[in-house]
């Protein structure tokens, strides 16, 4: 899906936020990546990682440093065309819409909508091709409020893809889901050719998905770049604070972790 829809790099340069007379929840945030590569962000709770999400999509402007989508500063961007180039799945989910799921995931056309007119078929293909996808045919008349939390984050993965982005931006996509459905939708956001950044709490679905990485810890970027490098036992230890083995299911299979409890108090390495 989206095969004809390319990436976008995006850089941030020393981005830092603090809410009004508020203490600084990130700090000094650079980082870099490529078009059509995909971003892991994980950490403990509280570390930033959705503030940090919030600057790169415009649902927080920085306190200080800026955030360039291929080159441009993401806040000099006209709404209709970010919106366009950029879309976002959060982990709250909408449940008093009084939608069904086809309108919710039609709202993803919104942005390509000429005016007051109606849909058009390419619209209507988009939000087909999008519920298809996600397995969500045999619900697309049911209330979006009537469904489970795993099937509403499907419906709003769907509603993204259905928006055609350019860079999509993901708080948390595996929440609420099953094991079966988490690897069906971060193997599809492999697929799809265009840039992605999520928040993960899963180690190893990071490990599995990303082509870089990056922990947050305290609000700070304390380590970034390709995951197998990253996503090191001493990284892990420091940042929550747990006793991580890795090991490799077969020659030449993927890394994988397990975690115990651990008495590390240090800081980060």
């Amino acid at each position: 899906m989206n095969c004809a829809v390319e990436g976008l790099d995006l850089e941030a340069r020393g981005v830092s936020f603090s809410p009004p007379r508020g203490p600084k929840l990130i700090a000094d945030i650079s980082l870099r990546i490529a078009a059509g590569e995909r971003l892991a962000i994980v950490g403990p709770n509280g570390a930033g990682k959705t503030t940090l999400l919030r600057c790169l999509f415009r649902g927080a402007r920085p306190s200080e440093g800026s955030v360039l989508l291929g080159g441009e500063d993401i806040w000099s961007i006209p709404q209709r065309e970010f919106a366009r180039k950029v879309a976002v799945v959060l982990q709250e989910s909408p449940a008093t819409f009084p939608f069904s799921v086809r309108d919710i995931v039609m709202m993803g056309r919104i942005p390509w909508r000429r005016g007051m007119s109606r849909w058009s078929e390419e619209d209507r293909a988009k939000v087909h091709h999008a519920l298809e996808h996600l397995g969500l045919e045999s619900l697309a008349e049911r209330q979006f409020s009537t469904l489970s939390g795993g099937e509403k984050q499907r419906v709003l993965v769907a509603r993204a893809l259905a928006q055609e982005p350019r860079l999509l931006i993901l708080d948390e996509p595996s929440n609420h889901l099953d094991i079966r459905h988490q690897l069906d939708i971060l193997h599809l956001l492999e697929g799809l050719g265009v840039t992605v950044i999520a928040t993960l709490h899963d180690i190893n679905l990071a490990a599995g998905f990303a082509s870089r990485a990056a922990i947050l810890n305290g609000g700070r970027l304390t380590a970034f770049g390709p995951p197998e490098t990253v996503l090191t036992e001493t990284a892990i230890a420091g940042a929550f604070g747990v006793e991580a083995e890795k090991f490799r299911i077969g020659a030449e299979g993927a890394a994988r972790f397990a975690f115990s409890r651990s008495s590390y108090s240090g800081a980060f390495l």
